[in-house]
């Protein structure tokens, strides 16, 4: 591939803030436009920083004789598109891309069927790297990392390297980084594993956090959370509940959530490894499980109950759970499904608080809340 068939990610036009006012506009327009049919609240609208927003970001490795690259590839043309700096990732990561590639450049038995680079920052300066090969990893790959690691940890990176090919994880460290979030005038710590769930746009989390935290301000009784991830939410709502109890499936969110429910001492928190099914059953009373003995159910007064679940929503059986709770604090990634959820939700509760979450800047994407209560009468 020749300089003049490759694009670059540098040649694109540039972004003014009058750009993003008019994208972020667009966004609350069809949003309000999908729930119509609702006695909507005024929408609370959540800006993201128009650059250096994501904390994570994938690349793919082109190689040429004895240059590399991260790159991309057009979606409609699957054109390589050469990336040297990339507005949309944090800082941290735009200042490491170039440098970690001067380190690899020279030692071919790191460059050698690499493919792929991962990155995970933080906004606490902590960098985590995946480097994916499609070969096995011997003692003299790991020797080269070594080194390299040290390089840049000496050029001021604070920062971990892992190595992956198939069935292989090797890392020079630690497997996650350590974040550092800012709501509502407290400051909470968030462990986050490399190649887990996060969300992506620290800045708009700590917006959300603050918006969840500012809608459930005065409740009464306990907090049930399903699909909790590593607790990002289930650990700062904590505040607000007397007792919180929250699901998840994913172990190493399960571990991560426990490790940040001790870092940010909350003691009226408990995770249970359980799908969001499996605890509709548990509740139901349609199946026992081991992984409840111990844990009392029925010593919870659960009237809020919190959702951030996938992209494809709540399946039926959730969805008639979540009817059960008057209040009911729906954090989507989706607002289709949202949407859809709420022909059910919509029978029985009301939008009380609506927002939106630029999570996703430049995209179709759109990151939506709702404050549910239960219908007078």
């Amino acid at each position: 591939m020749t300089q003049s068939q490759r694009a670059s990610a540098d040649s694109q036009p540039l972004r003014t803030p009058a750009d993003y006012q008019a994208q972020l506009d667009e966004k609350c327009e069809r949003l309000t436009r999908l729930f119509a049919s609702y006695q909507l609240p005024k929408l609370e609208v959540h800006a993201s920083p128009a650059e250096y927003y994501r904390m994570r970001a994938e690349f793919r490795i082109w190689h040429e004789g004895d240059d590399l690259f991260h790159c991309m590839y057009a979606p409609a043309t699957r054109e390589i598109i050469r990336v040297d700096q990339f507005p949309t990732a944090s800082r941290l990561i735009n200042q490491l891309m170039p440098v970690l590639l001067e380190g690899l450049r020279p030692q071919p038995m790191l460059r050698r069927k690499l493919f792929q680079i991962d990155y995970l920052s933080t906004q606490s300066g902590q960098i985590v790297v995946s480097l994916l090969y499609h070969r096995k990893l011997e003692a003299e790959w790991q020797q080269a990392a070594e080194a390299l690691q040290a390089n840049l940890r000496a050029k001021g990176f604070d920062l971990q390297l892992i190595g992956r090919a198939h069935k292989q994880k090797i890392c020079l460290g630690n497997d996650f980084v350590v974040e550092q979030l800012n709501v509502a005038g407290r400051q909470f710590t968030y462990k986050q594993v490399e190649n887990s769930f996060t969300q992506p746009n620290a800045a708009i989390n700590e917006q959300m956090l603050g918006w969840a935290l500012d809608v459930t301000k005065g409740s009464e009784g306990d907090l049930l959370e399903l699909y909790c991830g590593n607790g990002n939410f289930s650990i700062a709502l904590a505040q607000n509940f007397r007792k919180v109890l929250a699901t998840e499936i994913a172990k190493p969110s399960v571990d991560s959530a426990q490790y940040n429910i001790a870092a940010n001492g909350v003691d009226n928190l408990i995770i249970l490894r359980m799908s969001a099914e499996e605890f509709t059953m548990a509740m139901r009373g349609e199946r026992e499980f081991n992984r409840l003995k111990g844990v009392d159910l029925s010593a919870y007064q659960c009237n809020t109950i919190f959702v951030d679940p996938p992209r494809a929503g709540l399946d039926d059986a959730t969805v008639k759970l979540v009817q059960d709770y008057d209040n009911i604090l729906y954090i989507s990634c989706n607002p289709e499904t949202l949407q859809a959820n709420m022909q059910v939700l919509g029978e029985t509760h009301e939008i009380a608080r609506f927002a939106l979450f630029d999570q996703f800047p430049w995209t179709h994407h759109m990151e939506a809340g709702v404050y549910l209560k239960r219908k007078a009468g």
